[in-house]
């Protein structure tokens, strides 16, 4: 919490942020609090520093929300997290102010060890903040933003992870995370167990939707609007009429009882048989899960991609009616 002496320094900072974040165009939403809060630790700017200090240090979002506490004063919930990092980082992003993970690009943006800095050309302009030379260098800054934008969207186009359907359709997945292994489900499992199937859903770390055919659900007397819920990935093995619903494991849990009870929910009003698949990237990974995994599943391992390993041995691979 800061001294009182300082807390009219911290609402003038508040300010400054504001003005700042108005200045370079952010959308009336991110004209908040939390935003300036959120560049400030971003920048090390503490209420009495003067704006020539600010630096790029490496930030998470915890991190971040501790600056707000100790040097503001401004406590955010443990739980408002995602908050921050999805109503203020994720649109810092777009607008290049800052950059994810510079120390090692690969890694995934929800990942709990991601961090974010201050472009560079972004630090330079906001150290002349209060300064004579300020409005010259905003107008400069402003007129080249647009490239700069260009230049990381190529960036981050350039490091997802191309998948081909079985269809011959690819689509393209965030670098990092739980993508690896469903790329690996959709172009290894897939080709084994579920040949000529259908594609219906592909679920992606940051953009959640990355290829979903919902007339292709409906038929089959399905209709979700809310992907939260969704499992990884679905498709539907036509010549079997099986809609096979898979969970990637790598930081999220397998398909245990509770699990298994929420899909079948989901997909009740499914014309297709519902198999549950639990996929791991390799054994190792499996044996943490090994007690959770729900009966009358099956597991798949990426590093065995020819094997499944089946929970109850009433059949191998299918449905189970109720």
């Amino acid at each position: 919490m800061p001294k009182k002496a300082n807390k009219k320094k911290a609402e003038q900072k508040i300010q400054d942020a504001l003005d700042i974040l108005n200045a370079l165009g952010l959308p009336r939403q991110q004209l908040n609090d939390r935003s300036a809060l959120t560049l400030l630790s971003l920048l090390a700017i503490e209420p009495e520093s003067g704006w020539t200090d600010a630096s790029n240090p490496l930030m998470g979002i915890t991190p971040m929300m501790d600056f707000f506490s100790k040097h503001y004063g401004k406590k955010y919930a443990p739980n408002t997290r995602e908050t921050v990092r999805r109503q203020t980082v994720h649109q810092f992003l777009q607008a290049a102010l800052i950059v994810a993970n510079p120390d090692k690009t690969s890694r995934p943006t929800n990942s709990p060890k991601a961090v974010y800095q201050i472009e560079p050309s972004t630090l330079m302009l906001l150290k002349s903040f209060g300064k004579p030379q300020w409005k010259g260098n905003l107008q400069k800054y402003l007129h080249t933003v647009k490239t700069l934008k260009k230049l990381y969207e190529h960036e981050r186009e350039m490091q997802r992870l191309p998948v081909k359907l079985s269809d011959g359709h690819e689509i393209k997945l965030s670098p990092g995370g739980q993508n690896v292994l469903v790329k690996k489900i959709a172009e290894d499992f897939c080709s084994l167990f579920t040949p000529g199937g259908r594609m219906i859903y592909v679920g992606d770390t940051q953009l959640k939707w990355s290829f979903y055919d919902a007339k292709a659900l409906a038929s089959l007397g399905v209709t979700i609007e809310e992907h939260g819920k969704m499992p990884d990935v679905v498709v539907h093995h036509v010549k079997k009429n099986w809609l096979i619903l898979i969970e990637a494991v790598t930081s999220h849990g397998p398909v245990n009882p509770k699990r298994r009870q929420e899909l079948k929910k989901l997909f009740a009003g499914s014309s297709a048989g519902l198999v549950f698949v639990t996929a791991f990237m390799d054994r190792h990974a499996m044996l943490k899960y090994l007690n959770e995994i729900s009966w009358e599943t099956e597991v798949w391992v990426a590093e065995s991609p020819a094997h499944l390993i089946h929970f109850n041995g009433e059949r191998f691979l299918g449905p189970y009616e109720d």
